[in-house]
Formats: structure tokens, C-alpha cells, sequence
């Protein structure tokens, strides 16, 4: 009866062991757009740290994907996912704010106008 358990137990942790998560391909595509909408927001001149960071972690991602760590490469992906994401943020509102500054340059500059003109 003992023995009947033990290899029970053994063999339920043999195909719980052979069991290994399935590959990411969905999350590293997700991920690559997200890299890719970052570079198209001008990330590397905004956000530099941040997409160098995404990519790298993609790098590593693709190499855990080639060695068949699914879970390392899954986790890397959505790590690098999250950096593109900031680096894209970062990017959109710091072209916002440059937008933002040149606005009221000007609003600056025809007030400075107007000043002059009504003296």
C-alpha cells in the first residue's frame, strides 16, 4: 500500500514537473508592438533610459525563448513591456510639455505686442 502511494506521488510529480509553461508568443508580439510604439514616439530622444531598458529586456527574452525558458522569457517580455509603455508616456508628455512652452512663448510674445501697441 505504501509503495502503491509512493509511486503515486512520484509519478504525479514527474508530469508536474514535465509540465512547463506554454512559449509567450502572444506576449512577446504584445511586447514588440509596445517597443515599436515607443520608438515611433521619439522614446529614444525623450525617453532614452527607458527604451533602452525595453529592449533589453527583450533581448533577453528572445534568448530565454531559444533556450526554452518560457516563464524567464514571459516574465522578461512583460518587464520589457512595462519599460516600453513608461518610455512612451515619457515621450508622449514631454512632447506635450514642449508643446505646452512654445504655446505660451508665443501667447508671451503677442501680449508683449499688444502692450507695446496700446502705449
Amino acid at each position: 500500500m505504501m509503495q502503491r502511494i509512493g509511486l503515486s506521488m512520484a509519478a504525479t510529480a514527474l508530469v508536474a514537473g514535465c509540465a512547463s509553461a506554454p512559449a509567450p508568443i502572444e506576449q512577446m508580439a504584445v511586447t514588440r508592438a509596445a517597443i515599436s510604439n515607443a520608438s515611433s514616439a521619439e522614446a529614444d530622444k525623450f525617453a532614452p533610459a527607458q527604451l533602452k531598458s525595453a529592449i533589453e529586456k527583450m533581448d533577453f527574452a528572445e534568448r530565454a525563448m531559444i533556450q526554452k525558458d518560457y516563464a524567464r522569457a514571459r516574465q522578461l517580455a512583460e518587464q520589457a513591456q512595462v519599460d516600453a509603455q513608461l518610455a512612451n508616456a515619457t515621450a508622449h508628455t514631454a512632447k506635450a510639455q514642449k508643446a505646452a512652452d512654445e504655446v505660451q512663448e508665443d501667447h508671451r510674445v503677442l501680449r508683449e505686442e499688444l502692450d507695446r501697441k496700446t502705449e
